[in-house]
């Protein structure tokens, strides 16, 4: 390791880059190297109170922007990713350790989101319907009957909102948030993760670059201490948070009990059924993409399947042919398929998992401990077992990392069952050609996301992030419409004119 010393991340408040006072900093290396990168600093309350004050001192004066208007930096915003998305992605190799596509392929998710907030004027329309009634229905004197009453419902901001993100999308999922809720006209506090925070210190310098007033957009570093502070806020109107379940239940918790309106999206342990009929290298594809892809490390991964039948003789041959033939590398490299995991902590638990999986009696068809890797990182190769249960860790709990389960089946009813145990339901998919199996999977299987011969049916900004059970806490998602709606309350009007 080098002598280098890894900057210290700014707080950016009201415009302006803060560094600000931390009794404790964390040193993040780069996964591919072990080199340090960036110090973030993890309990400064001082600038989350800042923070908070700078968005509650612009929202009046954001909130009365007509909505026109408020969305034309987000016009130039999606103008400057669109330009800076190869440097973005460089920064997210460099700091998660994603293979360069996947990088790419994150931020353009990112700008979908954008885009989407960019129709703020239609989302926030609100509806009327004239004479909905008339006057004689409520009147106290013959003289008013007959006078008709219309209605209406408007959409309004609400006020400061939070957001608190996760470590392995560190620029998309900032983006399911900020720019919906900042068009419809609340203003923003972003808590990014602490374990990658530079590309999105820098998405929002680029986010004043593009014109948003002060105090519209901040971003604060913390650890737990920033987090309290802001989810108990008095002037804190709404939190949307991504992240494990303990933590999401926490904040769900939390947050409502000192009267904010929270989402959580939290973990996840998503399984893909596969039946005799489907596409056998379709099947292969989208099962391996599903698990191995952004290193495991997302909440839509498949990291288990189920093979229904006879589709276990083709199925399992073709994923260890397939993962044995992966290069595990540094993200930077044009060679690599898989990077490594995010940090030290990330691999020693997925470590662990496969150490359960052996002693659990499940057959280790892929040992991703033994692939050629760099030695300084955080490296582990796509794991694949196969013969797995139920009562196994490896199928139960959520690894957040390259391990890949095998269950069999005899029917689809019975892979369907083995889905529905699971705590989680967060996405489910099925590979078939049978559109009665589709339709029976469709309408059975206990998952708020679903794909139909799609390895990862992560829904586009348009639609919500439906996560069920244990994957979800709140009531409204985040995107779609459900996003709309979380980020506004509902004012309704009667009028009768006499």
């Amino acid at each position: 390791m080098s002598d280098f010393q890894a900057p210290v991340l700014p707080h950016i408040i009201a415009g302006q880059k803060h560094v600000g006072s931390s009794a404790t900093q964390r040193i993040n290396l780069n996964p591919g190297t072990g080199e340090p990168i960036s110090s973030v600093p993890l309990d400064d309350v001082v600038a989350a109170e800042k923070a908070v004050q700078a968005a509650a001192a612009a929202f009046p004066g954001w909130a009365n922007t007509p909505v026109g208007d408020r969305i034309q930096p987000l016009f130039k915003y999606k103008a400057l990713l669109e330009a800076h998305v190869d440097e973005l992605a460089e920064i997210i190799v460099q700091e998660h350790g994603k293979t360069t596509a996947e990088a790419i392929g994150s931020v353009r998710r990112g700008i979908d989101c954008i885009e989407h907030a960019c129709g703020a004027p239609i989302l926030m329309m609100g509806r009327s319907l004239p004479q909905i009634a008339v006057s004689s229905s409520f009147c106290r004197t013959e003289d008013e009957g007959g006078v008709g009453i219309d209605s209406s419902v408007d959409r309004l901001p609400i006020g400061v909102c939070v957001g608190i993100t996760p470590f392995n999308f560190p620029m998309m999922v900032p983006l399911w948030m900020w720019p919906m809720a900042v068009a419809c006209g609340n203003t923003f506090v972003l808590k990014p993760s602490e374990r990658d925070p530079m590309s999105t210190v820098r998405a929002i310098e680029l986010a004043h670059e593009a014109g948003f007033p002060d105090g519209v957009l901040n971003l604060v570093h913390g650890g737990p201490d920033v987090v309290n502070h802001l989810i108990k806020h008095d002037d804190v109107r709404a939190v949307s948070f991504v992240g494990s379940t303990a933590a999401g239940k926490y904040i769900y918790e939390t947050g409502c009990a000192h009267d904010k309106r929270v989402q959580c999206m939290c973990g996840a342990k998503n399984f893909s059924i596969i039946m005799p009929d489907a596409n056998c290298e379709a099947a292969i594809d989208g099962v391996f993409g599903s698990a191995f892809g952004n290193t495991g490390q997302r909440c839509l991964a498949g990291s288990v399947v189920v093979a229904v039948g006879d589709a276990a003789d083709w199925l399992v041959s073709g994923l260890v042919e397939k993962a044995k033939g992966v290069n595990v590398g540094r993200g930077c490299d044009r060679n690599t398929h898989m990077g490594p995991l995010q940090d030290q902590a990330a691999q020693d638990r997925v470590i662990k998992y496969i150490e359960a999986g052996v002693e659990s009696g499940a057959d280790l068809l892929v040992d991703g401990r033994a692939f050629d890797m760099p030695k300084a990182g955080c490296f582990v190769g796509p794991t694949v077992f196969d013969n797995t249960t139920s009562d196994m860790s490896i199928v139960s709990e959520e690894i957040f990392g390259p391990v890949l389960s095998i269950m069999r089946a005899p029917t689809l009813d019975a892979a369907v069952a083995e889905v529905n145990k699971s705590d989680y339901g967060n996405m489910s998919v099925i590979f078939t050609d049978s559109g009665n199996a589709a339709h029976r999977f469709e309408t059975t299987v206990q998952a708020g996301m679903l794909g139909i011969n799609v390895g990862v049916p992560a829904p586009m900004a348009a639609f919500p992030f439906a996560g069920w059970k244990k994957s979800f806490y709140g009531d409204l998602h985040t995107n779609g419409e459900d996003g709309v709606r979380f980020f506004t309350k509902s004012r309704v009007t009667v009028r009768r004119w006499i």
